[in-house]
């Protein structure tokens, strides 16, 4: 992690206005990547455009109905479960009793599409200060033009303590979104929401983590040199 950036998640505390804000952004950034109805790709998406978010975005891929795995999490997510979560199906972050319900919730994302709030509050115990969370996914197509990939925001309000956390749901909300024509959310807080941040041309640790490799585009079948040569004849 980069001191002064991220900080240790037993020492980090959120605040409901930073959360609210890294929410927001993401939000305001997603829609802004669409044209009309249609989902943003995944080629569309460049971390930069949510740099004050970063730590708390992920991206989620659908895997089975109502399972859906990271293809891509920020910091707070790995100080969260003490472990990389590149891989890991998101239920691993509820608690167990919890996993059926996020299946139900988490499906019309996908099949809907739809977006997805949530209201979250961890377990407690030793070393385990109180923790709540508000979730955010918003669908995404992948490249091919597939509906399986999600963009979310795991916004936290309290100390992470001792890991892995994991959470109850407390309340959920999902928007359907026509394919027939625009809708702009009436219940989304649109105050003080974030514009997408220019981007640099600098990227920094957290910007090359979501980085996922990028396509080869090679030669192959063409020669390294050029086809035509010109010879210098001495008649």
């Amino acid at each position: 992690m980069t001191p002064g950036f991220f900080d240790k998640g037993e020492d980090r505390a959120e605040t409901s206005g930073r959360g609210a804000a890294m929410l927001a952004q993401v939000r305001a950034y997603w829609e802004g990547l669409r044209t009309g109805d249609s989902l943003p790709t995944r080629s569309q998406f460049d971390p930069r455009g949510i740099e004050g978010a970063l730590s708390s975005t992920f991206l989620l891929e659908r895997i089975a109905p109502g399972l859906a795995r990271f293809r891509i999490a920020g910091m707070d997510l790995t100080d969260l479960m003490g472990m990389e979560l590149r891989g890991m199906p998101l239920s691993a972050v509820f608690c167990p009793e919890q996993r059926a319900q996020l299946a139900t919730v988490l499906e019309p994302v996908f099949s809907k599409p739809a977006i997805l709030t949530m209201a979250l509050t961890a377990e407690k115990g030793f070393a385990r200060p109180a923790l709540t969370a508000r979730l955010l996914v918003l669908p995404m197509r992948s490249d091919a033009g597939e509906e399986r990939l999600a963009l979310g925001c795991f916004a936290l309000e309290g100390g992470i303590g001792r890991s892995p956390r994991r959470f109850g749901i407390d309340s959920h909300a999902l928007l359907h979104l026509p394919r027939d024509k625009a809708e702009s959310p009436s219940d989304w807080p649109r105050k003080g929401a974030f514009t997408p941040m220019p981007v640099r041309s600098t990227a920094t640790q957290h910007e090359a983590a979501f980085a996922e490799a990028a396509a080869t585009y090679g030669t192959k079948g063409k020669t390294a040199v050029p086809y035509l040569r010109l010879v210098k004849s001495d008649n």
